[in-house]
């Protein structure tokens, strides 16, 4: 199972527009992050999560194939924004996307043509699955087990495939839903910056104090802004089984 991240950055991306700091200015391209998704694939399956703004772009560099599942964590923008550009991928069949109920609620206010009785001519053809924390899906011959993190007071979800867990916008998580981390070996998980503390994203600090409690061998840390500094400098700051994840890296889970 492959791992990609299609995109690292927090809502508005790196470069910030308009920011002249040292990391906006950056020419290492491990400093240029386009909106939070990843995408796991198998020789027979492939699965993304979340699909923002920067959808089109980011799949425009991958091998166009099937996309056996679109699994959204929540239903703000910088994760959803991108999802009519799901239309080239319609010509193998309607696109499953799984959501929790409020996402779900939301993607037929913002997305209403795509769910039209009569839809417009050249929507994208979405099976919507409203899905519920604990209750495994099954997407081809992989399992997949959401769960619930807060987004600051805001649940949304985080997702188990084997041995890998994928979190992204977390603040808190609640004391029951560590159990359906328990041995993770790979984490993705966020982390927004050092410093100033963020009422609804974990900083660095709380990310590796979590990936402590996890236990996981390895965790790439996602969704994270220009404040947190060059990606150079901050991967010789964080342990060595933490490392801060970039746009187009590839795993193997």
């Amino acid at each position: 199972m492959r791992l990609t991240f299609l995109g690292t950055g927090t809502s508005v991306g790196v470069p910030s527009i308009g920011c002249t700091c040292k990391v906006c200015q950056s020419e290492d391209p491990h400093d240029k992050r386009l909106r939070c998704s990843a995408m796991i694939e198998t020789d027979h399956t492939r699965i993304l999560i979340d699909a923002g703004p920067d959808f089109r772009q980011q799949m425009l560099r991958q091998p166009f194939r099937k996309i056996d599942a679109v699994l959204l964590t929540h239903i703000h923008y910088d994760h959803v924004g991108g999802l009519d550009d799901i239309r080239p991928f319609c010509q193998f069949g309607e696109v499953n996307i799984y959501a929790d109920e409020m996402t779900s609620r939301g993607l037929m206010q913002t997305i209403p043509y795509c769910f039209a009785e009569n839809r417009y001519p050249g929507a994208p053809k979405i099976n919507l699955h409203t899905m519920q924390p604990h209750q495994p899906l099954q997407v081809n011959e992989l399992e997949v087990i959401p769960f619930r993190v807060l987004h600051g007071k805001l649940p949304i979800m985080g997702f188990r495939i084997g041995s890998f867990a994928y979190i992204t916008d977390m603040k808190t998580i609640e004391d029951e839903e560590m159990m359906f981390l328990e041995g993770v070996e790979t984490l993705v998980v966020n982390a927004l910056r050092y410093h100033p503390a963020h009422h609804a994203h974990q900083c660095v600090d709380d990310a590796v104090a979590f990936v402590g409690k996890v236990g996981a061998r390895r965790t790439f840390l996602t969704h994270v802004c220009h404040d947190i500094g060059l990606h150079e400098d901050v991967n010789r700051q964080l342990p060595p089984h933490v490392r801060l994840a970039y746009d187009g890296q590839q795993v193997d889970v």
